[in-house]
């Protein structure tokens, strides 16, 4: 194993540089090989246009990939949830890490549960996905896009500027604000972003089965194929992080169960289906593209193509 710390490159906020460490210390730990962190600032970070205005797809990633490319790290760690569906020139997911709770989280004040909060209360998320489903359940509350770290976003709870926030269970966790969750969606209420709760490890393609193939030993396959016949949802609605998508699949005993949703942003149309498919094994990729694939066509059949260019359209329009 090479002595000279390998380069992970990190987005610099606490839940970035958060994760990013986990992943090197689990590497460190079965591979023996050092890791230093390198944090680099990304559109994204520095941008203060909501995600629905940016189109979502990539501004978080989009410097790592540069810094990859340039060869001045060797490899990035990124919340899956957030990378573009389309692959990238050059690169490859050498890993993608066991995942971690996908649900959603509702952190509202007094300790409120979604079904107790007041009808009028004003609830904080920046996903049209969450949006979407939580109007569906809730039509009586008012949703507030808003930006900004775990921090921020609590923030305006404390302050009283809006009754709740929506965020992602597991990266509550990795900021070490589980304490502030007073209810969680199971998957039944509202399905996760594709890819929620799991980490991807982005490296050159060249480089993966060579001086990184170690990589893989952080590599998760009930996660990635979950995840696969997940974003292959996002990628056959040509869909990003910033649509009203949601999708989650679950492995056990090699069979993959997919749930997915397109839903209105008013939450008042939608169409979820599911199917479950049995596999030859954990790395069997090729049958959970077919289910993610079939699945979405589908529900194209039925308009989920229309729901998600409808939601695009609104977006747009100033």
């Amino acid at each position: 194993m090479n002595a000279t710390p390998a380069k992970l490159g990190t987005r610099r906020s606490t839940m970035a540089t958060n994760q990013s460490q986990k992943v090197a210390d689990t590497i460190t730990e079965r591979t023996g090989q050092a890791i230093e962190l390198e944090l680099i600032t990304s559109f994204g970070d520095v941008t203060k246009a909501h995600l629905t205005q940016l189109g979502g797809t990539g501004v978080f990633v989009n410097a790592l990939r540069d810094e990859l490319n340039a060869d001045t790290i060797d490899f990035a760690v990124h919340s899956l949830k957030d990378l573009p569906t389309t692959p990238a020139d050059g690169l490859v997911l050498a890993a993608i890490t066991e995942r971690d709770d996908p649900r959603d989280a509702l952190c509202a004040r007094d300790g409120l549960k979604f079904v107790d909060l007041p009808a009028g209360s004003k609830i904080g998320t920046g996903s049209p996905r969450r949006v979407a489903q939580l109007s569906a359940l809730r039509p009586d509350l008012v949703y507030v896009p808003i930006r900004g770290n775990a921090e921020t976003r609590l923030g305006k709870v404390t302050s009283g500027e809006l009754d709740a926030v929506i965020l992602a269970y597991a990266g509550l966790g990795r900021v070490g604000r589980g304490e502030a969750v007073t209810d969680v969606f199971e998957p039944e209420q509202m399905l996760p972003a594709p890819g929620q709760g799991a980490l991807a490890v982005e490296c050159r393609t060249e480089r993966a089965e060579g001086d990184l193939a170690y990589l893989s030993a952080v590599d998760h396959a009930p996660t990635r194929i979950a995840v696969v016949a997940e974003r292959t949802i996002l990628a056959e609605l040509e869909a990003g992080c910033a649509a009203p998508v949601g999708a989650y699949a679950e492995y056990s005993e090699n069979r993959l169960r997919l749930r997915a949703a397109v839903v209105a942003t008013n939450g008042a149309e939608s169409i979820r289906r599911e199917r479950t498919v049995d596999l030859s094994s954990p790395e069997d990729l090729d049958t959970a593209v077919a289910l993610g694939r079939d699945l979405a066509r589908q529900m194209i059949a039925e308009g989920a193509d229309r729901i998600v260019a409808e939601a695009f359209a609104e977006r747009d329009t100033p």
